[in-house]
């Protein structure tokens, strides 16, 4: 699904020096090139402030602790993604309430969202699916209405655009009140190890949030705040301040995989291609496609047999999953995450991708489905 050491082997040189820069300087928590790459990802966001940490499941977790909700609180989001959206509510002693996603596009279906809204909701949290933004522009205007915070789930889409009906131009992660983002190996930006990021423009939240990833310190043994322990390593903070410059690079590499796939597939039997709207770029960080719930499963095996690996995204909507429904009891079935879940499969996508390799997959799925 991904080639991880072609990609580290065409910058092992720079990879290499400056993993090297940190061991002889041994600054290996909240080292230099921490500060550095929080720097560096703040100017290529275009975000006021970005604090780094462990993973982008802490991310999300430090922003619904950011904004001090009490147990109870609903969180409107989808059932639809990895489980980490839907985890920290639940960590926290929050209540999430789902909407469905659209079937083209998997992200949320932002026309139900007014309906789930109740008076104990306090925030919206979109999840930008496989690396295509959520209609933030609508999200915002029905937050806005309704007093209600914004936290962007990005962890699958840093670098993906969303040009607004104004013609501003804004970065996922960067558009609500907090964003998330994780730096996981297979992402579009992945380091070596976990790690992952908050964005905010919100000069309260980050130093709120840059406390609380500290284990909820304003000065050294001083605790504010009840916090966790959650740092991005300097290691791997060296590794992304490399990759970072390299991130469009990676991106337009993913797109031309993706474009590939849409121009080979565009009329094979059986396979519906994953849709793009015109309001937000499409970084693919997976490139998804839907078959017939009866041939899913039969066409993964048929592809595994020929040397091709592909991946289900999700098999298991979250409000369907043992851990969690009990959370949302009274919540109604959601037809639409319910059906993705039986159809989805994801094809490789990555950035070390070949022409070769692209028409081996597609040539091999028209064959198993002609």
């Amino acid at each position: 699904m991904v080639d991880l050491n072609g990609q580290y082997r065409k910058i092992q040189p720079e990879v290499d020096a400056a993993m090297r820069q940190v061991l002889e300087q041994s600054d290996f928590i909240r080292g230099q090139a921490v500060a550095d790459f929080e720097q560096a990802l703040a100017e290529y966001t275009r975000s006021r402030h970005v604090v780094t940490c462990a993973s982008g499941t802490d991310a999300l977790q430090l922003a619904l602790m950011a904004l001090e909700l009490q147990p109870g609180d609903e969180v409107i989001t989808v059932p639809f993604t990895f489980v980490s959206t839907v985890e920290v509510i639940a960590l926290l002693g929050l209540r999430p309430v789902f909407v469905d996603v659209c079937p083209d596009t998997f992200n949320m279906d932002v026309t139900k969202i007014e309906a789930a809204i109740t008076e104990r909701t306090k925030a919206i949290l979109p999840v930008h699916l496989f690396g295509q933004c959520a209609d933030m522009e609508a999200v915002l205007q029905i937050a806005h209405r309704h007093h209600l915070y914004v936290i962007e789930d990005a962890c699958q889409a840093l670098g993906a655009q969303v040009t607004f009906s104004d013609g501003s131009l804004l970065q996922a992660g960067t558009m609500g009140h907090i964003g998330c983002t994780s730096f996981f190996p297979t992402k579009n930006l992945g380091c070596y190890g976990d790690g992952g990021a908050v964005f905010t423009q919100d000069d309260t939240l980050a130093a709120r949030i840059r406390s609380m990833a500290n284990h909820g310190m304003s000065q050294k043994y001083y605790y504010d705040q009840v916090g966790i322990n959650s740092r991005l390593d300097t290691l791997q903070a060296a590794v992304l301040q490399v990759k970072l410059p390299r991130l469009g690079t990676y991106i337009t590499a993913r797109q031309q995989a993706a474009h590939y796939y849409q121009e080979a597939l565009a009329d094979c039997p059986g396979v519906e291609l994953p849709s793009t709207t015109p309001f937000s770029t499409h970084t693919y960080h997976q490139y998804t496609i839907r078959l017939a719930p009866a041939l899913r499963d039969v066409v993964k095996q048929k592809l595994a047999e020929a040397d091709i690996p592909t991946m289900v995204y999700y098999p298991c909507p979250l409000h369907q999953q043992a851990a969690y429904r009990h959370l949302a009891p009274w919540q109604e079935a959601f037809p639409v995450s319910e059906s993705l879940a039986k159809r989805v499969l994801s094809l490789p996508m990555h950035t070390e991708l070949t022409p070769e390799q692209l028409q081996y997959i597609t040539s091999t799925l028209r064959s198993i489905l002609s």
